[in-house]
């Protein structure tokens, strides 16, 4: 049952991901019709080249009966050999048009994938972003999505193109010999066992270096934004140790998918000269018995190449899909995440609330079976400053959240000058606030628009009547360019007491 759920989910998220491409019918249209053309003209080119080269090699053969100077002119030969150069010209543009339209189109796929997961975060509640590391979050818009669309753009085009030229050489191989083109398939069967065989054992694997891709970033992540903690504890040499373990479960992951990923290319490649030797014997003698030509075998050896190839790309082709099948599901997984309760279609309106908060038997917990504030009740009056006052896990935090709509209550209700807050939409309630976070966090840009990040339409007297108000304009005027100093993220280019700032 489980195997069976596990084949559903694996069609489910296949299906999913092609779904994602409906806006680029236009492109794969052309590309369908390239490969069909491109794969179409090397399937026909050996065979013209083995008219081309027996016919040359009956001009070889009289020249020399006669006694006579051989020469190629374009009565003799020469239209048939131009022909032929047209005919691999057109193969290459044809290639060339199929692989820019397919990287086109996977780079698109990777922009509407991000884009929708920018837009899946916003909508995501904060018990998401708890439970989850921002380094964990990051992998899945980086590194699974770039894994998608350089799979896309490479194996999935090269996969295609494989399937319909194995098809169509076989074809051709099965018209000029049945018992080399056997002998062939005999060597290519081994070849296909062993690819399925890693392939089931690469699946895991893949997705087990894109969990540990996830872990070692979030990790990394934390440990930089907390450099200061780490230091001022001394702890360097335990978060070392920590993330040399994680770095060292990547490693181990990425090698082990990596190995299987590659190792089965040179078996393949060893099994296809072993078939080139048995077949050329063959071939040999079927060329002395009369009953096979010069441009015939060696179209067949053409074949062989564009078949055994095609069969080693298919199957580093079909582990690296693998590799993309599983980062895609890690995709989907955030995109079906839970997301926030949705605004109120006829929301109540607040426009600059007096400041009545009054929360009314309120319970929340995290999770509906652990309620962790039961029947919270009181009321904050214009004006009145409250402290909020507990030890380390009490819920003060708690209360700011619910009050913020970070979280949904539980049970009762919290009014905003009488107005049900849950009856809000969410930016209208925020915009009745000013709420300063524990942990400051300044965006890349001007110091004056991080002051008026909240309202970006303040002038500049307001901006700095709010630095003034928080005790902070002096400190700022000592800044090279004032207010309008230029600061990365978090200040990282302006050290100078940055945290008293």
């Amino acid at each position: 049952m489980s195997q069976m759920m596990k084949k559903k989910s694996s069609q489910n998220t296949l299906l999913r991901l092609f779904s994602q491409l409906k806006g680029q019918q236009v492109r794969l249209t052309v590309v369908a019709v390239s490969i069909v053309i491109y794969v179409g003209l090397s399937i026909y080119n050996p065979m013209y080249s083995a008219l081309v080269i027996d016919h040359l090699w009956q001009s070889v053969q009289a020249a020399w009966k006669d006694g006579t100077p051989f020469s190629i002119t374009w009565d003799n030969r020469g239209r048939e050999l131009v022909q032929l150069s047209v005919q691999y010209f057109f193969t290459w543009i044809f290639y060339y048009l199929q692989s820019y339209l397919m990287a086109n189109v996977a780079e698109s796929l990777n922009l509407e994938l991000r884009n929708q997961i920018a837009r899946k975060l916003n909508r995501l509640p904060l018990r998401f972003f708890d439970q989850n590391k921002a380094g964990e979050i990051l992998s899945r818009v980086t590194s699974d999505l770039d894994k998608i669309a350089d799979v896309l753009q490479t194996g999935l085009l090269k996969l295609l193109v494989a399937i319909g030229t194995i098809i169509g050489s076989l074809i051709v191989m099965f018209y000029y010999s049945v018992p080399l083109t056997c002998i062939f398939l005999v060597f290519m069967a081994v070849s296909m066992v062993i690819t399925q065989i890693v392939a089931k054992k690469n699946l895991r694997c893949a997705a087990e270096r894109q969990e540990t891709i996830g872990e070692l970033t979030g990790i990394v992540e934390e440990y930089y934004n907390g450099r200061n903690v780490i230091k001022a504890y001394n702890h360097e040499k335990e978060s070392l140790e920590q993330v040399t373990a994680s770095a060292e479960k990547n490693r181990a992951a990425n090698q082990k998918a990596d190995f299987l990923t590659n190792c089965v290319n040179p078996l393949i490649r060893l099994l296809t000269r072993l078939a080139n030797v048995v077949i050329a014997i063959i071939a040999g003698k079927a060329m002395l018995d009369g009953t096979m030509t010069v441009g015939v075998v060696q179209a067949f050896f053409q074949y062989v190449s564009q078949t055994a190839e095609p069969l080693t790309e298919a199957s580093f082709m079909i582990n690296s899909l693998q590799a993309a099948f599983a980062s895609a599901k890690r995709t989907f997984e955030l995109l079906d995440e839970e997301e926030e309760i949705p605004d109120p279609q006829t929301p109540a309106v607040l426009e600059r609330a007096k400041g009545n908060v009054s929360f009314q038997h309120v319970s929340f917990g995290y999770r509906p079976d652990q309620i962790l504030m039961k029947d919270i009740s009181f009321t904050a009056k214009p004006g009145q400053k409250i402290a909020v006052v507990g030890s380390t896990g009490a819920g003060k935090t708690t209360l700011v959240n619910l009050l913020m709509r970070f979280y949904e209550v539980n049970g009762g209700k919290i009014l905003i000058d009488g107005v049900n807050a849950a009856k809000m939409t969410r930016k209208g309630l925020r915009q009745n606030f000013g709420m300063v976070l524990q942990d400051t966090w300044l965006f890349g840009g001007t110091v004056a628009e991080n002051i008026a990040y909240s309202k970006p339409d303040a002038a500049r007297e307001e901006i700095v009547a709010a630095a003034k108000a928080a005790k902070v304009d002096y400190f700022i005027r000592t800044m090279p360019h004032g207010y309008d100093t230029v600061l990365d993220h978090e200040a990282a280019n302006y050290p100078p007491d940055r945290n008293s700032f």
